[in-house]
This record gives structure tokens, sequence and C-alpha cells, in this order.
């Protein structure tokens, strides 16, 4: 199977959908709201506490404009949240390209919806590396799957797809979004995608040099054998 190689995009994409998934749940009293004014006909696809959070924040008017990723995909969420994002409709959504025809009947085929933005942000390795006491299996528990893979995908996806990690960004992002009713340029997208990239190699990076620094006897002292 051939590579995909680009030759056409839109400049300006407007946002009609949106994945949210998120640890760090401030600024959403504000975006989330914020998004629905400049788009009343968008939707939210969300998961878990982020879900709980947005319905709180937009009352009544959470019925017309969120949905919960599972409802959307099919497939509940695994036991501890352990597998909430990782299918097939979402990636096809984050990853379909515009002007590709296969990628079209694609999600047609599925019944998938493009996806315009990723607001994402990750479970907190470096806070819970910093504490007293943590152990191999606290650190473990708190590598975050999903979010890098849903962070990376839309980043890649710049051409048609804003990820958002930070959400300091938020207040700029609306802005913007009022300005040009609703739509974010190339120019948006390449910068949000040059940033999610950092905060993913960051990331990476921290737990990396966590897990470097670890004695395999400390591991192994974390766990019964099965055996």
């Amino acid at each position: 199977m051939g590579k995909n190689v680009v030759e056409k995009i839109d400049n300006s994409v407007k946002i009609r959908t949106v994945l949210m998934s998120v640890s760090d749940k401030s600024g959403l009293d504000t975006f989330v709201p914020g998004l629905v004014e400049v788009n009343p006909n968008i939707l939210i696809l969300s998961t878990g506490g982020t879900y709980g959070r947005i319905k709180e924040i937009l009352g009544s008017r959470a019925e017309n404009c969120l949905q919960k990723v599972s409802d959307y995909t099919g497939q509940p969420e695994t036991q501890g949240g352990l597998v909430k994002t990782l299918d097939f409709k979402i990636y096809l959504g984050l990853l379909t390209e515009t002007y590709n025809d296969a990628h079209q009947d694609d999600l047609k085929r599925t019944n998938a919806r493009a996806i315009d933005m990723v607001v994402v942000n990750l479970y907190p390795f470096s806070q819970t590396i910093a504490k007293q006491g943590v152990t191999v299996e606290d650190a473990r528990g708190n590598i975050d799957i999903g979010g890098p893979t849903m962070i990376r995908a839309s980043a890649k996806n710049f051409i048609r797809v804003a990820s958002v990690a930070d959400p300091l960004s938020y207040p700029q992002i609306l802005k913007t979004l009022k300005a040009n009713k609703g739509s974010l340029s190339l120019e948006d997208r390449f910068a949000l995608s040059q940033k999610a990239f950092e905060h993913t190699a960051l990331y990476d990076s921290t737990i990396a040099q966590y897990l470097g620094a670890q004695i395999i006897n400390e591991v192994q002292s974390c766990y019964k054998s099965g055996e």
C-alpha cells in the first residue's frame, strides 16, 4: 500500500467536532462554553471524568452537543479507564484527509466523523514521581497511553486538525475562533502541532529518565510472583 502524499488542503478549517479528554480540567469552565458559543452545532466527544465535568458546565445544553466516546464508538471503557479512546473510529477521524476519497469512503463505511480538534493533557507523571515514597507501580499507573497517541495523531495531521495540549492556550484559541467564524488556519494548527510534540517529547523523556534510574530489585519488590 502506497504512502499518502498530500498536495491539497484547506487553509481554514471550521471546528465542528472536538475530542476532549483531560487530566487537568482547569479552564474548561470558560473554554467549553466558548466553543459552543462560536459554533452552536459543535459536537464534543469526551470520556470519563472529563465528560462529567463538561456536562456539569453545560447543563441542559450538553444534550445537544456532548457525547460519550463509548457511545460514539460502541465500545465501553475498560475497568479503571485502561482503554477509552484507542478505537478505529477515533483514529480514522483524527488522521483522515479531506481530499482523500478513500478516507472519505472509510468515514461513510464506519459512520465516523472527521475530528477537527483534540483537547488532551496527560496523566500527571511528573507530579506522581515527585511525591514522597512513590513506588514504581505508582509511576507505571500514571504512564498515559491514549493521551499521547491522540496528541501525536492530531499533531501529525495539522493539515486539518488542531492539537491542543496546554490549557493556557484556551483563551487565544477562543479569540482566534471568534475572529474567524469558528475556524482555525494552517498557521494556527501548525503552531499548535509544534507545541504538542514538545509536550509529548518532554513527557516521554521524563518517563525514560525515571525508569532508567530504577534498580530491578526495587521493581521486583513491588509485585508478588504469579509463578
